[in-house]
């Protein structure tokens, strides 16, 4: 799944060398936090999110029955 995910982000992102992956893995469910640079936000989010919002439908479509939820979270990166 986090393939698919990384695929998907790529797509839109510019700077694919600053893109980070955290997996967080609870009882119940999987949290895939992206982080991105600040110039990346907006392309990966799109307009009234609806990039984000389509990542998320499809990763809930692609997830098998029974198995554990995905919930995918973008966030901006710290400044280094």
């Amino acid at each position: 799944m986090l393939d698919l995910i990384k695929y998907i982000v790529e797509q839109f992102a510019e700077d694919k060398d600053k893109i980070e992956y955290n997996v967080e893995e609870s009882e119940d469910a999987i949290t895939v936090t992206v982080l991105l640079a600040e110039s990346d936000m907006g392309k990966v989010i799109g307009k009234q999110g609806k990039i984000a919002k389509a990542l998320r439908t499809l990763v809930r479509s692609a997830t098998p029955r029974g198995s554990k939820k995905y919930n995918v979270e973008i966030r901006e990166r710290e400044a280094e």
